[in-house]
C-alpha cells in the first residue's frame, strides 16, 4: 500500500509535464509533415531529373491525405505545384509505356506506377497487350538462329559459357524478359489470364511452326535436338509465370508434328540418295568393257541402301537416348513413326525401282527425275542392277533392319493394337522378291526386244525370192553376237556364275515339245515329189525330234548362264518367227543355213544348255525349208569352207581373240 501510494504521488506530480511532452511530440511530427509538404514540389522535381519515378510516386501518394484535408486552404500552393510535377511524371511514364526503345519490364513498371497515381490504365490494357504481341513476334526462332542454337547446344567447348554474342544466351534473356512482362501484366490486370494464356501458346506454336519449316531441310537429329532443348527451356520458363496455361502438355501436341515431319523427311532424303546413285548409271560400251561401271553402281547402291538405313536408325536412336522431358513423353510415338517410316520407305523404294526401270509411269512431282524412263532411253544395265539390288534388299537389308528395330525400337504401341504392327518385314520381303523377278524378266525382255529389232530388220529388208548365192556369213550374225557379248559383259558384272548344266534334258510335255514333231506335217513333206531334197535335209532333225523332248523355256535364275541362255532362246524363237514370214529361193535358204551353222559354236559357248540351242537352231532351218521354193542345202565341204573363211576374217580383225 505504501509503494502504491508513493507511485500514485509520482504520477500525479509528473502528469502535467508528460502531457506537455506529448503535445510537443505531436507538434514536432506535425511540423515534419508540414515541412515534407512544403518540400514535396522540390523533391518531385529532383525525382523527375533523376527519373526516379517510383520514389516520386511514393512521395506524392504519401502526401495525398494531407492534400485532401488541407489542399484547398493551407497548402494550396504546394498542392498545385505538386500536381504540376505529377502531370510531368504521368506524361513521362506514358512515354515509357509506349516507347519501343524501352524494355517490356520498364513499360510494365510504368503501368504499375500510373495505376498507383489513380491514372485510368484500363484503357491502356489493349495497347500494352498489343506491345506484348509485337514482342512475341520478335521472340520467334529464326532459321539462322536455329543453326547457331543447335551448334552451341551440341558443342562441348561452348556449353556452360555465357557470352553476349551467344544466340542461345540472347534468346534465353529475351524469353525471360517476356516472362517477367507477363508476370507484371498479370499483376496490373488480374482478369487478363485468358489473353496471357493465348500469348504463351502462340509463342510455342510459332516455335514449332518454324521448326517444321527447318526440318524440311537436310539436318541431323543433333540439330533438331538443340532446337527442341531451346523450345523446352522456353516452355518451362513460361510455365513458371503462367502455370494454368499447361504449356508442357500443349507443347507435347505441337512437338508431335515437328518430330514426325523430321522422321518423314529423313526417309525422303534417304530415298533421294539411293535414286541419285542409281541415276548415275550411264554406260557406254567402252566403259562397260573396261571399267565395270555396273558393278560399281551395284556396290554403291548396296552401300547407299544398307549403310543409309543403318545411319538413319542411329540418327533416330539419339531421340530415344536423350533425357529431354519432351522426348521422353514422345518415346512411344517416335518408335511407331520409325517403324511406319521404314515400312513406307521400303514400299516407296520398290515404286522408285519400277519407275527407274520404265515399268511404271509417274504422276508424282518426281516425274522429272525419270523423264523418259519408260522409253527406250532406260538402260538395260540399270534394270539388271535394280533386279540384283532388290534381292540384296530382301536377303540382307530387311533382316538387318528388322534386327536393329527389335534391338532399339521395340515397344511403341501409340498407334493402337487394332492397327496391327507398324513394320511387317515379311510383307516387304515378298514385295522385293516379286520386284526382283519382275525386273529380271524386264531386263531379259529389253535385251530380247533389242535383238529382235535387229533380226526383224535383217529379214524384212532383202528380197529373199531373188537372193544371190551365199558367199560369206551375213553381217547380221556379227551384230547378233556383238549384242550377246554386251549382254554377257553386263551380267558378268552383276550376276554370279551358276552350275553349268550341259545337255539338260527333260521329260516334260506341253509347250516344250516342238511343233515340228507333228506326223501329219512330216508326211506332207515326204509326199511332195518336188521337195525330195528337203526330206534329205530334215531327216536327221526329225529323228532328233522323235527321239527326245527338249525343255525350252524354264524359270530364269539369278545367274549369268541362266539369263544369257534365256535371252538366246527368246532371240532364236523370234528368228524362227521372222523366217516363217518370208519366202525363200534356194540361195536364200542356203544363206540361212550358213548363218545358222556358223552360230552354233559361239552360242553353245555362252549358254548352259547346248541341246536347247541345237534344237532351236534346227527349228529355224526347218522353218526356212518350209518357206523355201527349192530347199536344196549347201554341200558340207562348201559350208565348211565358208565358215572357215569367216573365222579367218574374224581372226584378222581381232588377233587377240582366240
Amino acid at each position: 500500500m505504501s509503494v502504491q501510494s508513493r507511485s500514485d504521488g509520482v504520477n500525479t506530480s509528473l502528469f502535467e509535464k508528460r502531457e506537455h511532452i506529448e503535445k510537443l511530440h505531436r507538434t514536432r511530427n506535425l511540423l515534419r509533415k508540414v515541412q515534407f509538404i512544403y518540400d514535396l514540389p522540390a523533391r518531385l522535381g529532383k525525382c523527375i531529373k533523376s527519373e526516379a519515378y517510383a520514389d516520386a510516386v511514393k512521395f506524392y501518394t504519401g502526401a495525398m491525405p494531407i492534400f485532401k484535408a488541407y489542399g484547398d486552404s493551407s497548402f494550396q500552393d504546394c498542392k498545385r505545384a505538386s500536381e504540376d510535377a505529377v502531370a510531368i511524371i504521368v506524361k513521362n511514364l506514358q512515354g515509357k509505356l509506349f516507347s519501343d526503345s524501352e524494355s517490356i519490364q520498364a513499360r510494365a513498371e510504368a503501368a504499375v506506377l500510373l495505376k498507383q497515381l489513380d491514372f485510368p490504365v484500363d484503357n491502356l490494357q489493349a495497347k500494352l497487350l498489343e506491345k506484348l504481341e509485337q514482342s512475341l513476334w520478335d521472340l520467334q526462332l529464326k532459321t539462322d538462329e536455329i543453326e547457331n542454337v543447335s551448334m552451341d547446344s551440341n558443342d562441348p567447348s561452348k556449353q556452360g559459357k555465357v557470352s553476349d554474342l551467344s544466340p542461345t544466351t540472347a534468346h534465353e534473356a529475351s524469353v525471360r524478359e517476356f516472362a517477367e512482362a507477363i508476370r507484371a501484366y498479370r499483376i496490373i490486370f488480374p482478369d487478363s489470364g485468358r489473353q496471357l494464356i493465348t500469348l504463351a501458346q502462340d509463342l510455342v506454336i510459332n516455335h514449332f511452326e518454324t521448326t517444321e519449316q527447318y526440318v524440311k531441310r537436310r539436318i541431323s537429329s543433333a540439330n533438331l535436338l538443340g532446337v527442341l532443348r531451346t523450345i523446352w527451356a522456353d516452355v518451362l520458363l513460361m510455365d513458371e509465370v503462367l502455370h494454368e496455361a499447361v504449356l508442357p502438355d500443349f507443347s507435347l501436341e505441337a512437338a508431335q508434328g515437328a518430330v514426325k515431319k523430321y522422321v518423314a523427311s529423313t526417309f525422303t532424303y534417304l530415298l533421294q540418295d539411293i535414286s541419285d546413285v542409281l541415276l548415275r548409271v550411264n554406260v557406254s560400251p567402252k566403259e562397260a568393257a573396261e571399267e565395270h561401271p555396273l558393278q560399281v553402281a551395284l556396290e554403291a547402291s548396296r552401300k547407299a541402301v544398307l549403310q543409309g538405313s543403318m545411319d538413319v536408325l542411329l540418327d533416330f536412336c539419339q531421340f530415344l537416348d536423350d533425357d529431354l522431358g519432351l522426348l521422353v513423353k514422345l518415346r512411344d510415338f517416335i518408335i511407331d513413326w520409325v517403324q511406319e517410316g521404314f515400312q513406307g520407305f521400303l514400299s516407296a523404294l520398290d515404286d522408285r525401282f519400277l519407275l527407274l526401270s520404265g515399268r511404271k509411269n509417274s504422276s508424282s512431282p518426281d516425274q522429272g527425275l525419270t523423264e523418259g524412263a519408260h522409253s527406250e532411253k532406260v538402260l538395260a544395265g540399270l534394270v539388271l542392277v535394280l533386279a540384283q539390288l532388290s534381292i540384296f534388299i530382301e536377303q540382307t537389308v530387311i533382316p538387318r533392319i528388322t534386327e536393329e528395330i527389335a534391338a532399339s525400337f521395340s515397344g511403341g504401341g501409340a498407334r493402337g493394337i487394332e492397327n496391327g504392327p507398324a513394320f511387317v518385314p515379311g510383307e516387304i520381303c515378298r514385295i522385293f522378291r516379286s520386284a526382283g523377278e519382275k525386273l529380271l524378266h524386264h531386263y531379259v525382255n529389253m535385251r530380247t526386244q533389242r535383238v529382235s529389232a535387229l533380226l526383224r530388220k535383217r529379214f524384212s529388208t532383202p528380197n529373199w525370192v531373188k537372193h544371190k548365192e551365199p558367199r560369206e556369213v551375213h553381217m547380221f550374225v556379227d551384230l547378233f553376237l556383238q549384242e550377246l557379248k554386251a549382254i554377257g559383259i553386263e551380267v558378268k558384272q552383276i550376276l554370279p556364275q551358276g552350275l553349268l548344266r550341259k545337255h539338260w534334258r527333260s521329260d516334260s510335255n506341253g509347250s516344250t515339245t516342238s511343233s515340228r514333231s507333228n506326223p501329219l506335217r512330216d508326211d506332207k513333206m515326204s509326199r511332195s515329189n518336188t521337195q525330195r531334197a528337203r526330206s534329205q535335209l530334215l531327216e536327221t532333225h526329225l529323228a532328233k525330234l522323235f527321239k527326245q523332248k527338249v525343255e525350252i523355256f524354264t524359270k530364269v535364275e539369278y545367274t549369268q548362264e541362266s539369263v544369257v541362255t534365256t535371252i538366246v532362246k527368246l532371240c532364236l524363237k523370234s528368228l524362227q518367227e521372222f523366217v516363217r514370214l518370208q519366202t525363200f529361193n534356194r540361195s536364200g535358204f542356203q544363206q540361212i543355213q550358213l548363218d545358222i551353222q556358223f552360230l552354233r559354236t559361239p552360242l553353245k559357248e555362252i549358254v548352259e544348255d547346248e541341246a536347247v540351242i541345237d534344237f532351236l537352231l534346227d527349228e529355224v532351218i526347218v522353218a526356212a525349208s518350209e518357206r523355201c521354193l527349192d530347199p536344196t542345202p549347201l554341200e558340207p565341204p562348201i559350208l565348211d569352207r565358208l565358215i572357215q573363211a569367216k573365222l579367218a576374217k574374224l581372226k584378222e580383225q581381232n588377233p587377240i581373240t582366240p
